[in-house]
């Protein structure tokens, strides 16, 4: 929902550093891959319970995920690149409540399964819009930089970021959390379908 307002302001404070990053050689794809390996060890960081820690890995990857763009945009932006970026992105997001999961099946998995669930109708819905948008030649005024057509909703990065926040600071509130997110997720979903009916009709 804040996205299109918060990316220009992340891009100015990350460019320096990515700017600093290309002049040495490292590619956007390099920062992606390793960003998505501090991500992975988020997953059994949570299923240990060490959420500092787990919190910290998950900031990594997100910074990783936004500098990767903007040495992307240093570099000229590649179309494997954009394939890695959010292929890469989507699978993070659903590690992150699989992860509460392990931690406490018990008290977690129903909310965890719900929250999955959700994702896959946000991804599947961006994704399926982003696919026949391209194809049509359509563009997307919020978001002309992304490498590809990037549909946006009640819910989007900043905030599910801000809600993995919240399980690492009060990983008992998970379940409440994660259910409420979930809703506001197929809300997302709901609309992105009612979006897609009426621009593809």
């Amino acid at each position: 929902m804040i996205d299109a307002a918060l990316l220009p302001l992340l891009r100015r404070v990350l460019h320096p550093a990515a700017r600093r990053l290309a002049a040495s050689g490292i590619g956007a794809d390099h920062v992606t891959l390793a960003g998505f390996g501090l991500g992975l060890l988020a997953l059994p960081a949570l299923w240990a319970g060490a959420y500092g820690v787990a919190l910290a890995l998950i900031l990594l990857n997100r910074l990783a995920d936004g500098l990767d763009g903007e040495i992307a945009r240093l570099h000229g932006p590649t179309d494997r690149g954009a394939f890695l970026d959010i292929a890469l992105d989507f699978l993070f997001y659903a590690l992150v409540p699989l992860g509460f999961v392990l931690a406490d099946p018990g008290q977690n998995a129903v909310a965890g399964a719900v929250l999955i669930a959700s994702f896959i109708g946000t991804g599947s819905s961006f994704l399926a819009f982003s696919v026949i948008a391209e194809r049509r030649g359509l563009t997307s005024a919020d978001f002309p930089k992304k490498g590809i057509f990037y549909l946006g909703g009640l819910t989007e990065g900043t905030e599910t970021i801000a809600v993995f926040v919240l399980f690492c600071l009060f990983p008992d509130l998970f379940p409440i959390i994660a259910c409420g997110y979930a809703a506001a997720c197929f809300v997302t979903t709901l609309l992105r379908w009612m979006q897609g009916w009426r621009v593809f009709s």
